[in-house]
């Protein structure tokens, strides 16, 4: 999983939303119509293919789902699903771009916190490696062990389990080919010297957001970054920067 930049919409899609997001409240208030029949009949409409274009632009050239970084995203998610919270469903931030599988996975469940927060992870507001951790041996993701509280990110663990993150072979199997290629690569700079472009060639490599992992979290202690980090500590910390 990986941090991604929410971009802004264009001022006629975000006002075209606004405006569809007060209609279907206006409706569901008069009891006239489900919020849900509300979206569907206005799912190919301009504003949400506008927003589907945003989002796929948002993924990257691959286009692929936000939650797991595998399969190709093509339907939008609502990450506060449209029932039971029909106030959110034409809001830019709680779109999403996911895969079938995710998207089937999550369901409308939405599980929250004692204090009414997500437990889910949002890729698009915050960093996923805060909470989620992986294993270079499975090549699954499992929640991250917190030192702060001496217990399992509740929020990594609640991801891993809507999403089936830790029981998928195709997506862990993914993952594994990502792991092995940076660290072949980085491993190589250390032998052979660092390239001017190093930061473009570890982007290109990095399939499914795993510098996340390798430079912020505790990825920076498998051997191959862990030598490039006391070898390079400048381009470390331009690559840190650069992937944050």
């Amino acid at each position: 999983m990986r941090a991604i930049l929410r971009m802004e919409l264009e001022a006629e899609t975000a006002q075209e939303l606004s405006r569809l997001q007060t209609e279907a409240d206006g409706l569901r208030a008069a009891g006239v119509l489900q919020p849900t029949d509300h979206w569907k009949n206005h799912r190919t409409s301009p504003s949400i293919l506008g927003a589907l274009a945003a989002l796929k632009r948002m993924a990257g050239q691959r286009q692929r789902c936000m939650y797991c970084v595998d399969s190709l995203g093509p339907d939008i998610e609502h990450f506060w699903p449209k029932t039971p919270y029909p106030m959110q469903m034409y809001v830019w931030e709680n779109l999403l771009l996911v895969c079938t599988d995710c998207g089937r996975k999550k369901g409308s469940q939405f599980p929250l916190s004692a204090a009414g927060q997500p437990l889910l992870i949002d890729p698009t507001s915050e960093d996923p490696w805060e909470f989620l951790d992986f294993d270079p041996v499975t090549g699954n993701l499992n929640a991250r062990y917190l030192l702060s509280t001496e217990k399992y990110s509740a929020k990594g663990e609640t991801t891993v389990k809507v999403l089936h993150l830790n029981r998928r072979e195709g997506v862990s199997a993914s993952y594994l080919v990502t792991y092995t290629r940076l660290c072949r690569l980085v491993g190589r700079w250390a032998d052979e010297g660092l390239p001017d472009n190093y930061v473009e060639r570890l982007r290109e490599e990095d399939e499914r957001g795993l510098l996340g992992w390798f430079l912020h979290s505790t990825g920076q202690n498998e051997s191959a970054f862990s030598r490039f980090r006391g070898e390079y500590p400048e381009a470390w910390a331009d690559c840190q920067q650069a992937f944050h």
